[in-house]
């Protein structure tokens, strides 16, 4: 298999093209760049990019790329299918639990105290107009795309890859394989141990999915103390902070990683009972949680994917 490892987006990417092809080097080359042009379209991080300077100009309308169009559309088709518990709309929120700025330069102790609201995720805050390209944001509304853009990009670069032969993308977590590996068999998966990622996790199924999508999420990683108590990324929107959840990580298996990404962060959110009532309610969803106690929660679909 040819393949190339890269960081971008906060976190480390993976493709392969499962294939001898004579392009297949040359393909994978290019997709650093690729991933460049996004980050630079879609991160919150960067100043210049056309999301901050879309959130600088909030109050207005101002027209947009395709790019960021077409991930706009998919932020709303994510708020409409979580019943509106995966929202562009955490931006302030996440700031004010501080993570302002990117992980990696990001200090793991906070002392300062920024109150945050609940936050009315089925307001109006923000229109888009696909005709015109435009977005207008209220006021006070500024957005971040994570719930959506890393599985987006992971989407676009199988697809881009998957030409050539049968291809797999792992954005952090976020996985997309395009057809069977070349001699016919799936593709294994592992789930990563949460509480000690470095250790063998021969503890937690091997997965075997030979098509599709797996999204994992999780609030081990990105995690930080701010008035010596525990923070992390995963915003409830019901409350402005991050969510109280006996869920430490997330895997969902579907169709597409649309579904698998937004899936995950639902189960996150809502916690263990909740998270599987409504995974349940969308049997084309496998999923598998670790709770904080070490327990493993699954509903019977998943049990098709183990190795």
């Amino acid at each position: 298999m040819q393949q190339i490892l890269f960081r971008a987006m906060g976190c480390e990417i993976f493709c392969g093209i499962d294939s001898a092809h004579p392009r297949a080097h040359a393909r994978l080359a290019q997709v650093p760049a690729m991933f460049e042009a996004w980050e630079q379209t879609l991160s919150r991080f960067r100043p210049d990019s056309e999301l901050s300077m879309l959130n600088a100009r909030a109050g207005q309308t101002v027209r947009v790329s395709n790019t960021l169009l077409r991930v706009l559309q998919l932020a709303q088709r994510a708020a409409a299918y979580s019943d509106y518990l995966i929202v562009p709309t955490i931006h302030d929120a996440l700031c004010a639990a501080g993570y302002d700025q990117s992980f990696e330069n990001m200090p793991r102790a906070l002392s300062q105290h920024n109150a945050s609201a609940a936050i009315n995720a089925r307001a109006q805050t923000w229109t888009l107009d696909a005709i015109t390209h435009s977005v207008t944001l209220a006021r006070d509304t500024h957005l971040d795309l994570n719930g959506v853009a890393k599985g987006w990009a992971a989407e676009q670069t199988a697809n881009y890859l998957g030409e050539l032969g049968p291809a797999l993308v792992d954005a952090g977590g976020d996985m997309v394989m395009t057809a069977p590996r070349a001699n016919g068999e799936s593709w294994s998966i592992n789930i990563e141990d949460p509480f000690a990622p470095e250790r063998d996790n021969a503890a937690y199924p091997l997965l075997a999915i030979a098509c599709g999508a797996v999204a994992t999420s999780g609030r081990a990683f990105r995690q930080w103390q701010r008035d010596n108590k525990p923070m992390h990324h995963l915003i409830d929107p019901r409350t402005g902070l991050p969510a109280v959840t006996d869920v430490v990580n997330a895997t969902v298996i579907a169709p597409d990683i649309f579904q698998a990404e937004v899936a995950a962060k639902v189960l996150m959110l809502r916690g263990s009972a909740e998270g599987m009532k409504w995974i349940h309610a969308r049997p084309q969803l496998a999923a598998l949680a670790i709770l904080e106690n070490g327990a493993l929660q699954y509903n019977a679909r998943i049990q098709e994917f183990f190795a």
